[in-house]
């Protein structure tokens, strides 16, 4: 296993209490965004709150991740979570509509196409997902990265195939945007859940959408935020936004002002300097791994997934290494924030634990 020290990207911005493997469940709030949110609920407190304020960090963190996706900011529609977005996507197809998924997907993206219970659905392992795209192919939904393993879709790919077969393309970037340099033009509608790799609070997620693949939605819960000029009409009938805003669910507040203040770090330090920094020490990781005789699942991913280690994560919780058992499977997830020495740490644990195991039942753990 390599030696040489990798440092955290940001060590001001945080001070966890634990060594924190598990951004892919939930990231941590950098110190900017817990000041950020401790102002908003000192004002709303203090009834100094203007709802129409709230505007400005709406408009920041649209724009924000916008920019980190190469879009503009008219083509976001922001949301409380990934679901409802995809939700609206699923709305739009025809009954019958041939839809691909891979399988293992995550079900904020998949219960969506399930759940309307008309639609043709179709998984397949992520593997073959290019190559089953049919020409009766409606739409392919998948995740940029798995949440269970880690794996990386091969988005060219697949964005190839659907082009030749006239399919749309729906990415879900809820593990990838932050770490995973990411275009909007990837996929006809790329939607993400903000609170994991984003570092924003839960209730902040976007969609982006291309310009004629908007054309295909209608906005299925419209409110009065989605109108072209939400303050001057709030009765009655709104006209609605000629943007992607049409498609805007009204914003949590004040998940809206964190996220605004996490995407300014993340474009600060950049997806790309973030993924090679996480790559690095995930690399790290799987050295370590080897090294122990385990085998995790291949790939360059920021999540380390090890098949069949699953209960290994309680082993590593009581030594306050937070990391997650997915599927039967740990899974260590790596961000800006880690260090080497984090890696080391958790290898550590894992290699008395397997000590402990094999000194019999003297050393078994209850």
């Amino acid at each position: 296993m390599t030696t040489d020290q990798i440092p955290s990207l940001a060590p001001d911005e945080f001070a966890p209490e634990t060594l924190y493997l598990n951004t892919a469940s939930m990231g941590l709030l950098p110190g900017r965004t817990r000041t950020a949110l401790s102002a908003d609920l000192a004002a709303w407190s203090a009834g100094r709150c203007d709802p129409r304020g709230y505007d400005v960090p709406v408009g920041a963190a649209r724009a924000a991740f916008a920019r980190l996706v190469g879009g503009t900011a008219e083509r976001v529609a922001i949301g409380a979570q990934a679901s409802s977005l995809v939700a609206l996507v699923a709305a739009a197809l025809p009954a019958g509509a041939d839809v691909l998924l891979a399988e293992g997907d995550f079900t904020s993206l998949t219960q969506p196409f399930h759940g309307r219970g008309d639609l043709a659905v179709r998984t397949v392992p992520l593997e073959r997902l290019a190559e089953s795209v049919r020409p009766s192919t409606a739409l392919v939904a998948v995740s940029v990265v798995q949440s269970a393993d880690g794996r990386v879709t091969d988005l060219p790919a697949l964005r190839a195939a659907t082009a030749v077969h006239g399919a749309r393309l729906l990415a879900d970037a809820t593990q990838s945007a932050g770490w995973l340099p990411l275009r909007a033009d990837d996929a006809d509608f790329l939607v993400c859940a903000a609170y994991k790799w984003l570092l924003c609070p839960r209730g902040a997620a976007f969609l982006a959408v291309a310009p004629e693949a908007a054309a295909t939605l209608r906005p299925i819960t419209p409110g009065w935020y989605a109108g072209e000029d939400p303050w001057a009409n709030c009765y009655d009938s709104v006209e609605l936004a000629l943007s992607a805003r049409r498609f805007d669910v009204a914003p949590a507040w004040s998940a809206f002002v964190g996220a605004a203040a996490s995407l300014s770090l993340i474009e600060e330090l950049t997806p790309e300097r973030i993924g090679a920094h996480n790559l690095a020490l995930a690399e790290r990781f799987r050295e370590g791994l080897a090294e122990l005789g385990h085998t995790p699942v291949p790939g360059r991913s920021a999540i380390v997934s090890v098949p069949g280690l699953g209960p290994a994560a309680a082993r590593l919780a009581r030594a306050d290494v937070v990391t997650s058992d997915r599927a039967g499977n740990l899974r260590v997830s790596f961000h800006l924030h880690n260090s080497s020495a984090d890696v080391d740490r958790a290898l550590d644990v894992l290699a008395s634990a397997a000590v402990g195991a094999s000194a019999g039942p003297a050393g078994s753990e209850r």
